[in-house]
């Protein structure tokens, strides 16, 4: 069957390695971490971060659902308890501050488990000082990545929000958030992520943890990991 006109990227491999190129014409400082927002953005990520020579480690985002509507996001909830709110969806359904409180303190202990299970067992890498280029495999309202760039931001030199197609809105509302937002495509009228991909299933939690194992694996000479991490080679 042939392709629908607007199919940007046959998978999240292939979206990375398109965005990899579009990050080739600015390269990013050496220096520079890419963090993953889990689930659909580690194998965009990962294609970045191998294509430019840079450490890979994740953030853990989780969207805030509306009671009963769960896929309307009222915002978004980072590792570390950053927070982005949708202050339209908020007001439309009349969501109190008590509710939204309860909302976010149950998201974060659900981010703390699925950091756990991400890792397994792999500390963080320092961001301390350093460029940290945000990565998923698109925006469509951005709450996500809006929590994502407010947790990072205080440790980071420099935020650039890199993201294969984006809502052209939502990159101009995140200028306010990071230094840079960066789309190989911004599509009007947007509608949502999955249709500009040809393959959009699902990112399951055993891949997190395999990609971002073998990231650690096969790049020991790249700076930037903890003192506490022990990279080896990958066997051929």
């Amino acid at each position: 069957m042939p392709l629908r006109s607007h199919v940007l990227f046959d998978d999240r491999r292939d979206a990375g390695r398109k965005l990899a190129q579009a990050l080739l014409e600015l390269p990013p400082s050496p220096e520079s971490v890419v963090l993953a927002l889990p689930r659909g953005g580690v194998p965009v990520a990962d294609e970045v971060a191998a294509a430019l020579g840079l450490p890979l480690d994740i953030l853990a985002v989780r969207k805030l659902g509306a009671p009963g509507q769960e896929e309307l996001a009222l915002g978004a909830i980072a590792i570390g308890g950053a927070l982005a709110f949708n202050a339209r969806v908020i007001r439309e359904l009349c969501v109190s501050e008590e509710s939204l409180r309860a909302l976010a303190r149950e998201e974060q202990a659900h981010l703390e488990e699925d950091e756990r299970i991400y890792r397994n067992g792999l500390p963080p890498l320092d961001l301390t000082g350093r460029p940290v280029l945000l990565v998923d495999d698109g925006l469509a309202t951005g709450a996500t990545m809006r929590a994502a760039a407010r947790a990072v931001r205080p440790r980071a030199r420099d935020v650039v929000i890199a993201v294969p197609v984006a809502a052209p809105s939502t990159c101009r509302a995140l200028l306010t958030e990071a230094d840079r937002v960066i789309a190989c495509a911004q599509p009007q009228p947007f509608e949502a992520v999955s249709r500009f991909y040809r393959n959009f299933d699902p990112t399951t939690s055993g891949e997190v943890v395999a990609l971002l194992a073998q990231a650690r694996l096969s790049r020991p000479g790249v700076p930037g990991f903890l003192a506490s991490t022990h990279p080896r080679s990958l066997p051929a």
